[in-house]
């Protein structure tokens, strides 16, 4: 492992470690207890559901992106997105992009470009419909500062991106070609490409559903865990978890995703105890079955986390993806 990887993973661990005595270091761990033994299971299933519904909905994105999507349907393009989500989970550096997009190639033999541009399309989509949603939330209940003003930048950033997209849009219909030629040339030409696609409309729409079936999901894990909630402020919790966690850290995003989760529970007024015990219960409720499934669909896929390491690693050295592709490894 290089220096800076190491250095990436012990910030990582650091910031989980930080995170989870901040939640826990002046808790009374029998009320902590107290508040998680009223659960009601039931709530929970449903739950589970609908997480799993936002991301078919995200394989469904994706496949509506791909160039050569024909030969793929959304079990597949799920299947990688489980994949890549289990190997993010267990591993640092956040290697899932890299995961899907390889068992993506080997199934379909998508152009690496065309890949790429595919996936920064969604994370465009992403950003678009998470500063619509904190707006949207914002209408509804008070949100602290610092997260109005992290809307306002991530607002600014998206806007920059948006305005780089439609560029590349209006390149991409006059079929002209951007910048020299090479591996950001043809990037920049696919990601135009992707985005003046037909169904790249329909991709956007389909998009709106990943947070919203996400927020009901953890919204039902409040209401299973007793906390008396709306549904608006489940939204407003997810939003400002999901904006807290969009950088890398711990494999999991184990402490910050409950440090997180306690902040914004306490904005609504409920106690830390109880928050730190929902956000146990909500981590493992939600979290669990992602990593079961992941592992499921990695295991599936006929590959194993050291023959995927080898694989992806050994683009350092060099390999390309689509090289990497037709190593003969079993489909």
């Amino acid at each position: 492992m290089s220096g800076r990887r190491w250095l990436q993973v012990a910030l990582g661990y650091g910031l989980a470690v930080v995170c989870l005595v901040w939640v826990f270091h002046d808790v009374d761990l029998r009320e902590v207890l107290r508040s998680a033994s009223h659960v009601r299971w039931a709530w929970m299933l449903p739950a589970v559901l609908l997480d799993i519904a936002s991301y078919v909905c995200q394989g469904e994105r994706w496949r509506l992106l791909l160039p050569s999507s024909r030969s793929l349907g959304v079990a597949r393009t799920t299947q990688a997105i489980y994949a890549g989500l289990f190997v993010s989970e267990v591993l640092p550096a956040r290697l899932g992009e890299l995961v899907r997009g390889y068992l993506v190639q080997r199934w379909s033999a998508v152009p690496l470009p065309a890949l790429v541009g595919s996936i920064l399309v969604e994370r465009l989509f992403d950003g678009i419909w998470l500063a619509i949603g904190i707006v949207a939330v914002a209408l509804t209940v008070t949100l602290p500062r610092p997260l109005m003003e992290a809307e306002g930048i991530l607002g600014g950033v998206v806007l920059v991106a948006l305005g780089l997209l439609v560029f590349l849009l209006l390149r991409a219909r006059r079929g002209a070609t951007v910048g020299k030629v090479g591996l950001l040339g043809r990037l920049l030409h696919a990601l135009g490409g992707v985005g003046s696609s037909p169904r790249a409309l329909g991709s956007f729409a389909v998009s709106f559903f990943i947070p919203f079936f996400e927020g009901l999901a953890l919204w039902m894990v409040m209401v299973g865990y007793g906390l008396p909630l709306n549904v608006w402020s489940g939204i407003a919790v997810l939003l400002i978890v999901r904006l807290g966690t969009a950088i890398p850290n711990a494999p999991g995003n184990v402490g910050t995703y409950q440090a997180l989760t306690v902040l914004a529970l306490r904005l609504f007024g409920v106690g830390k105890a109880t928050a730190a015990g929902f956000s146990v219960v909500a981590f493992v409720v939600l979290t669990v079955p992602l990593w079961g499934l992941g592992l499921l669909a990695l295991s599936r896929s006929g590959i194993t986390l050291g023959s995927l390491r080898t694989q992806l690693y050994s683009r350092a050295t060099g390999t390309s993806f689509q090289r990497s592709s037709e190593n003969g490894v079993r489909r």
